[in-house]
């Protein structure tokens, strides 16, 4: 009856039948090229500590001032003049979304008091802005910075090989080579993205990071699964043509799955205001991106190093029994 009343919900086909193995050596160099690209935007320039990438307070330290001067607007050009004359470097004032609010972002002095110096900084908004409320105060150290930024970095990394003892425990050695080149290139891709919409690197991105490796290795595992259902039953069919039929069985489960989880990201990003909008542009590349890696970066890996084909054929499934 739904199927009548809204039919675009047969709009996917059940099973589709591209040839993806065919395409898998340009794609293969175009994820290279972009995998390069990405690395060399994140590195360049060689400065600590985040190099290219838009370091948070989070990573380089620093206080973060978010401001209100409801119902008046708020005047960049009165927030710096304000603030100069205390020896603030790095000072960034920025917009957050509406005309009465705004985010001041400073270094203090080197070998200040940084507790004065931010109690300065507000006394002398107040003065220049009139009526201004501070919704927001966070100071991080470098001392604080610098571990957090090791911590993050060593998150990913452990739970990059965590993805890859698990898959090997799982499968085979390959599989898991194929999901852990696959995590990189996400990965590394991502934070490409980061650099080039200069993106704050903070450790909401590092979350959204996890989370995209998360998601990738889960459509990897689920593309794998079908891959291996499919090596027991057709053990004469070439490993190509096996790849192909596994990833054209799963294309359209992955791609509703995606969607569901792209709607609500975009939701996110529109109407979750500037705080949120960078990790919903991350979260939307990452699962994106996600979905290519399993198809053109996971199988093609297997192909490369080949997989043992096991004797036992597979099992088949009992049909329901109707009471």
């Amino acid at each position: 009856m739904l199927v009548k009343i809204w039919p675009l919900i047969k709009v996917l086909p059940v099973r589709t039948h591209f040839r993806f193995v065919r395409l898998s050596r340009v794609f293969a160099v175009i994820s290279v090229l972009a995998v390069i690209g990405s690395l060399f935007l994140t590195v360049y320039p060689f400065k600590p500590p985040c190099g290219g990438l838009a370091c948070g307070i989070d990573f380089a330290g620093g206080t973060v001032l978010e401001l209100s001067t409801a119902p008046n607007t708020v005047d960049s050009g009165k927030v710096r003049q304000a603030l100069e004359g205390l020896g603030l470097t790095d000072l960034v004032v920025q917009g957050l979304g509406s005309p009465t609010s705004a985010m001041v972002r400073f270094q203090a002095p080197p070998g200040a008091d940084i507790s004065k110096t931010v109690a300065t900084a507000q006394a002398k908004l107040t003065q220049s802005l009139g009526t201004v409320k501070f919704t927001r105060t966070d100071v991080v150290g470098p001392k604080v910075s610098g571990e957090l930024l090791t911590s993050g970095l060593l998150g990913l990394g452990l739970a990059i090989l965590a993805m890859l003892l698990y898959i090997w425990f799982r499968f085979e050695l390959q599989f898991g080579l194929g999901a852990v080149a696959a995590l990189f290139h996400d990965v590394f891709l991502t934070f490409g993205l980061i650099a080039i919409m200069r993106i704050e690197f903070d450790l909401k991105a590092v979350a959204a990071i996890l989370t995209i490796i998360g998601y990738s290795m889960n459509d990897t595992v689920v593309v794998f699964d079908r891959f291996r259902e499919n090596l027991r039953k057709y053990k004469r069919m070439p490993l190509g043509e096996v790849i192909d039929m596994s990833i054209n069985e799963m294309l359209t489960r992955t791609i509703i799955t995606s969607m569901t989880a792209i709607l609500a990201l975009v939701a996110l990003a529109v109407f979750g205001g500037p705080t949120l909008y960078g990790l919903s542009i991350i979260l939307l590349f990452g699962i994106t991106i996600g979905t290519y890696s399993s198809i053109y970066i996971a199988a093609p890996v297997i192909m490369l190093w080949g997989v043992k084909r096991a004797d036992e054929e597979a099992e088949p499934l009992k049909p329901a029994t109707v009471r």
